[in-house]
């Protein structure tokens, strides 16, 4: 680890996190922003699956970020700057005080995504899901529940922008994932996959606690309001969660986590 005090905002080494809130919407040039300890301890652990290029930390954490920073690469460089600074680079005040860049590297298409995963495989599958809290959301329950991976259509935001990275509490970073095309062509390539396809509904067919998953398993999730598409559930096993008193309503993360916990249990 390599501990590089900043004198000023203006360093040029410390571009790729200049104005992060106006930039994170239309990418960073291979790169992405990780926020906060949790996502930290894990962007510095082995579950990590993206290389780090570098960290940007208040000088008033470093101490007691020293059991976290030992796990640092020794090449890692690691930007201290005061709080007045920090705050003029990236635009905004980042009252945590930790800031990293993560490296996309070369992303796995989606075929080879699912060509590589294991012969008895849980997935989950959102298809136009645009709110990042709600994506983040799904990667922290797929993280949880031991999905295999996460397979979004590119309807969907990026598991990577940051306020996706920050809620999945680094789940982005752990699960394998690829986001790319149309649902009904991801849905193609699933069943090709020998995949079961099951979609949660509110008017679902059968129960959850009704479903025995297949030894591959594929679960849907549409957004909130409009939920999947008939020309999507006319291809799978719809699946619902009962609820009281007619209340038919779950935040679509709520729900991928109440799903992937069953289906996990009954692998």
């Amino acid at each position: 680890m390599i501990l590089i005090p900043l004198t000023s905002p203006d360093d040029p080494r410390i571009d790729a996190y200049r104005v992060i809130k106006e930039r994170d919407l239309v990418g960073r040039g291979g790169r992405f922003i990780v926020e906060g300890r949790t996502v930290l301890d894990v962007a510095l652990s082995p579950r990590n699956r993206f290389a780090l290029e570098s960290l940007l930390l208040a000088g008033s954490r470093i101490e007691a970020l020293g059991p976290l920073l030992a796990q640092a690469p020794q090449d890692l460089p690691v930007y201290t700057a005061s709080q007045a600074i920090l705050d003029g680079i990236t635009g905004f005040h980042i009252h945590r005080g930790l800031l990293g860049i993560g490296l996309r590297g070369e992303m796995p298409s989606m075929a080879a995504t699912i060509a590589a995963l294991p012969d008895e495989a849980l997935v989950v599958v959102p298809l136009g899901i645009t709110n990042h809290d709600n994506v983040g959301g799904i990667m922290r329950n797929a993280a949880a529940f031991g999905a295999d991976a996460a397979l979004f259509d590119f309807a969907s935001c990026d598991p990577l922008y940051r306020k996706a990275i920050r809620v999945s509490v680094g789940g982005s970073l752990i699960v394998p994932f690829a986001r790319e095309g149309s649902a009904e062509a991801l849905l193609d390539l699933l069943a090709a996959a020998g995949f079961e396809l099951l979609a949660l509904s509110p008017a679902g067919t059968a129960t959850l606690d009704e479903v025995r998953p297949a030894r591959r398993t594929a679960l849907l999730l549409g957004a909130e309001g409009p939920g999947l598409p008939e020309s999507i559930l006319a291809r799978t096993r719809t699946i619902r969660i009962p609820m009281r008193g007619g209340f038919d309503s779950l935040n679509v993360a709520t729900t991928s986590g109440i799903a992937l916990h069953a289906l996990a249990r009954g692998r």
